[in-house]
């Protein structure tokens, strides 16, 4: 912390404190927990199986259980996870169909 940093009032604590931290403690607070079928905390990256055949709206196929889906990425939705998968563009996932690998 430098002298000349600027403090601000959080509402929240009661507590002045340097405005870089307040952003920091906010930033924290937005991220949304993401989490499969089985509790398991998923991250941007991840690899995971479907626990249950799905079938694909617009696509015209259905995702077998145990398919592999690489490199998920999370959309700040709660239950909503974006995939790739080869032949079908913009697929999202419930989370509550999907185990960590």
């Amino acid at each position: 912390m430098s002298a000349d940093e600027n403090y601000v009032y959080d509402e929240e604590s009661g507590e002045w404190m340097p405005a870089s931290e307040l952003a920091a403690k906010q930033a924290a607070a937005d991220q949304v927990e993401v989490r499969d079928a089985v509790g398991n905390l998923l991250a941007n990256g991840d690899q995971v199986t479907l626990i249950k055949d799905l079938e694909v709206k617009g696509a015209g196929q259905t995702l077998k259980q145990g398919t592999l889906i690489k490199s998920i990425r999370l959309t700040g939705d709660a239950q909503e996870i974006d995939c790739k998968y080869p032949g079908i563009k913009g697929l999202v996932l419930r989370a509550e169909f999907v185990k960590k690998r």
